[in-house]
C-alpha cells in the first residue's frame, strides 16, 4: 500500500513543483537545474560510492560486520537513481541521502527495528560448528568404479 501511494504521490509532487518553479524562473533555468543536478549527482555517486566500497573492502578484510557499509552503499545507489530522475523533489531526497550523517541516522533508525540473531564468517564459524554434537566433520573420497564398457573400434582406423 505504501509503495502504491509513493508511486502516486511522487509524480504529482514533481509535476506541481515543475509548474510552480518553472513559472517563477522560466523554462530554460528549470531545464538547466534539472540537467545540472543530474551531472552533480553522477559525480557525487561516483565519489561517495568509491569511498563506501573501500570501507566495505576494509570491513570484510578485517572480518568486521559489513552491514553498515552495505547499507550506505545501497542508500548511495538509491540517491544516485533519484538524482538522475528529473525533478525537484527527487533531487532534494537524493541530495539528502548523499550526506553521510543523514545515511548514518537512517541506518541507526533501521537497525533499531531489526534484530540480528547471528553473524559469523571465517574460522570462528567453523569452530563453533565443530563444537556441536550433531555435526560430523569428515573428508571423503569417491571410490565408485568407472563403468565404461568397451564399444569396439571407433571407426577412425580400419583393422
Amino acid at each position: 500500500m505504501w509503495l502504491f501511494l509513493a508511486f502516486l504521490a511522487v509524480p504529482l509532487i514533481e509535476i506541481t513543483l515543475f509548474i510552480q518553479i518553472g513559472g517563477v524562473i522560466g523554462l530554460g533555468w528549470t531545464l538547466f537545474i534539472v540537467i545540472a543536478t543530474a551531472i552533480l549527482g553522477t559525480y557525487l555517486l561516483r565519489q561517495q560510492g568509491m569511498r563506501t566500497l573501500e570501507k566495505l573492502r576494509t570491513s570484510v578484510n578485517e572480518l568486521n560486520d559489513p552491514t553498515e557499509p552495505l547499507v550506505h552503499g545501497a542508500m548511495i545507489l538509491f540517491a544516485g537513481a533519484l538524482l538522475l530522475t528529473p525533478g525537484f523533489f527527487t533531487d532534494a531526497v537524493g541530495f539528502s541521502l548523499m550526506i553521510p550523517q543523514v545515511r548514518s541516522w537512517m541506518f541507526q533508525a533501521m537497525r533499531s527495528r531489526i534484530t540480528v540473531s547471528g553473524f559469523a564468517t571465517g574460522p570462528q564459524h567453523a569452530q563453533r560448528q565443530a563444537q556441536r554434537p550433531d555435526v560430523i566433520d569428515a573428508d571423503y573420497q569417491d571410490v565408485t568404479p568407472d563403468r565404461q564398457e568397451p564399444k569396439g573400434p571407433s571407426g577412425w582406423t580400419k583393422p
